[in-house]
């Protein structure tokens, strides 16, 4: 079989096209993979595959058929945020995920890293950039097939080893089938989308430049959001001109819970005057460079969202309200009266399955042997999580078709917090046994086993000390058995 180390990395676009056109039927006719879905996980999937050796078809249904927030036909694109949270793997979950990632080879990961823009303590990309070296590489790989087709329904039988990594917005037929062929209704939940505003268009004498606690992040300064200050009349103001805008109605979507991690922001407004202020309106750790002795009682936050600076996003700011209100509520946003939005906020649809229950630990549905999902569609939450599962499923598929047993990774690593959460960490009532109680889940610690915080001087920690050291001692764990499991060095190893 062809390796992705055979090609001479000197071959130009149009001879690698070539050979590609030459080989790709001899190595679909070595029974490939079949991944569905090229979005993060889908593409992250691919590319383990690959990698391992093994030929991949990839099925991407987009610009065959388009969707309600997808806007181009580009492999990975990101539909709502561009960041990709902490990037902190010493005390952020997320950051530790990041870094395992890094250690798995992910593509995802290193498009990221390829393409970020400076946010602080967290990793943000440059949208376009990223989505485009993701499909440059997809694109370019000797092992991998893009097929621009809509899959109506789960794989036919003669695709053994097949992935459905469709995410959210899975098209209606295939989530039909998916639902006949398991008897059990996917639910959905509502995900929102932020605006973006052209940074020339906000008034910088009124907004100014900084962290929250002027923390330096990868590619930072410590200024990598732009602050927008209210005082306690406008903040009120505003909570009453989100509750009186009109919304976008979704009669036949009535009663589908929202996910807590992306609440709408009139959702948070309803659920109380204050909620706003302290979530993603909070004004703690920011001083108003303009006037730094009058501490704001508000502050919305924005954030780079692509590499050239042009524009930034209101971070926290998804919403359901019509466009028309957003201009116009958005617009009393002091820094933002003359705000021009390349971008308004919006709501799709996204639909899980019942993971716990349908698939085993290495995410093949128990009904059908060889048959794997992965990303969103699984219950997972957040880019690099559905890019993780996609990574892991990628994995076990490769290693079933070059015929070993799928590893699966230590539950002490944040793949495998993340993995058993999804194939069986949610709670059961015994109340109600017959209701369905999982729900999706970004990575956090409390998805990982406990550990015992290291005493220092002989002396137990507590409080704020105590949590500080158990996340690292988490984090170390996680780390030392992430690389036992990919078969690396060990780190005192690696930088001898």
């Amino acid at each position: 079989m062809l390796q992705q180390e055979s090609v001479p990395p000197s071959l130009g676009r149009r001879q690698l096209q070539s050979l590609r056109q030459a080989i790709i039927p001899a190595l679909m006719s070595k029974n490939p993979v079949h991944v569905i879905g090229g979005g993060l996980a889908g593409s992250e999937a691919a590319w383990q595959i690959a990698q391992a050796g093994v030929p991949v078809v990839l099925h991407e249904m987009r610009p065959v058929r388009g969707t309600d927030a997808h806007k181009t036909d580009g492999l990975a694109e990101l539909v709502c945020s561009n960041s990709f949270r902490s990037d902190d793997a010493e005390n952020n979950a997320v950051g530790l995920l990041h870094a395992e990632m890094r250690l798995a080879g992910s593509l995802i990961m290193s498009a990221g890293d390829a393409n970020q823009v400076p946010a602080g303590g967290a990793l943000a990309v440059d949208r376009d950039g990223f989505s485009n070296a993701v499909t440059a590489k997809i694109e370019a790989h000797p092992l991998i097939a893009i097929e621009r087709e809509e899959v109506p329904g789960l794989p036919p039988e003669d695709w053994d080893q097949a992935i459905v990594a469709t995410g959210p917005l899975t098209a209606p037929s295939l989530a039909q089938s998916i639902a006949e062929a398991t008897g059990a209704d996917a639910l959905a939940f509502f995900d929102a989308i932020a605006p973006i505003v052209h940074f020339d268009t906000i008034d910088m004498n009124t907004a100014w430049f900084q962290s929250r606690y002027d923390k330096v992040g990868p590619g930072g300064t410590g200024k990598d959001y732009i602050n927008c200050p209210m005082d306690k009349e406008q903040y009120f103001a505003f909570i009453q001109a989100l509750l009186d805008g009109q919304k976008t109605e979704f009669k036949q979507w009535e009663g589908t819970p929202y996910f807590d991690g992306c609440l709408p922001i009139e959702v948070m407004a309803e659920r109380g005057v204050e909620t706003l202020r302290y979530g993603p309106m909070k004004p703690m750790g920011l001083t108003n460079a303009h006037n730094p002795t009058v501490k704001a009682y508000a502050v919305v936050q924005l954030r780079q969202d692509n590499a050239l600076g042009t524009l930034y996003n209101m971070v926290g700011f998804q919403t359901k309200l019509k466009h028309a209100e957003q201009v116009r509520i958005f617009r009393t946003i002091p820094g933002l009266e003359n705000a021009d939005f390349a971008r308004l906020g919006g709501l799709h649809r996204n639909t899980y399955i019942n993971s716990p229950t349908l698939l085993d630990q290495s995410l093949q549905l128990k009904s059908r042997p060889g048959l794997r999902f992965a990303g969103q569609i699984t219950g997972c939450e957040g880019y690099v999580e559905s890019a993780a599962i996609g990574l892991l499923a990628g994995r076990f598929a490769a290693a079933e078709r070059l015929g070993h047993a799928p590893s699966l990774p230590p539950a002490t690593t944040a793949f495998g917090a993340l993995l058993n959460h999804i194939t069986g960490g949610h709670i059961v009532s015994d109340d109600e046994p017959g209701k369905r109680s999982f729900q999706p889940m970004n990575v956090n610690f409390g998805l990982f086993p406990p550990v015992e915080a290291p005493k220092t001087e002989g002396k137990r920690l507590r409080g704020k000390d105590k949590t500080v050291a158990k996340r690292h001692a988490i984090t170390s764990r996680a780390l030392t058995d992430c690389r036992g499991w990919l078969g690396l060095p060990a780190r005192a190893e690696a930088a001898e």
